[in-house]
């Protein structure tokens, strides 16, 4: 008797360890590169290298060559005050900086540091960023042009 239980039970098991059935969905379904995924995974609004924002900063030129010394200043105030909602290279409470001038102008960016009330109100990418990091926003930290320039410099170094 126990023979029978042992070798019922083994083939209950068995049976029950096959190869899962996948299961069709209704719909459609999205297949993207890896690429494609990382860049959904860090941020869902699209890629907008025109979009200048609204604010007091209208063209920004990079120089070729970073300035160390304004990239320094700009990492104590990245330290200081935007690490709470941002990290280098992941998504936190706001989006990862690391690549930031891949996905936005210079000017986007730097109006982004000093207006962001009027940005979160008018900008559409500004707006789309809001409702992709739920409802959160970016807190008016009263910066100068000056402290965004050197921050903007800092983030070039990532």
């Amino acid at each position: 008797m126990r023979k029978t239980i042992l070798l019922l039970a083994l083939a209950l098991a068995t049976s029950s360890c096959g190869e899962k059935e996948e299961k069709k969905k209704d719909g459609f379904e999205i297949n993207r590169s890896q690429a494609e995924e990382k860049a959904a995974e860090s941020e869902g609004v699209p890629v907008d290298l025109e979009n200048k924002g609204i604010g007091p900063i209208k063209d920004l030129t990079f120089p070729d060559t970073i300035d160390e010394e304004l990239a320094a200043k700009g990492q104590k105030t990245f330290d200081a005050i935007c690490i709470a909602c941002h990290m280098t290279d992941q998504r936190m409470i706001g989006p990862a900086m690391k690549g930031i001038y891949e996905r936005r102008s210079p000017e986007w960016v730097m109006n982004m540091m000093l207006n962001p009330d009027e940005m979160l109100l008018n900008d559409p990418i500004a707006k789309a960023l809001y409702k992709e990091y739920n409802n959160m926003i970016m807190l008016d930290q009263n910066l100068s042009e000056e402290d965004a320039r050197a921050l903007a410099e800092y983030l070039r170094t990532l």
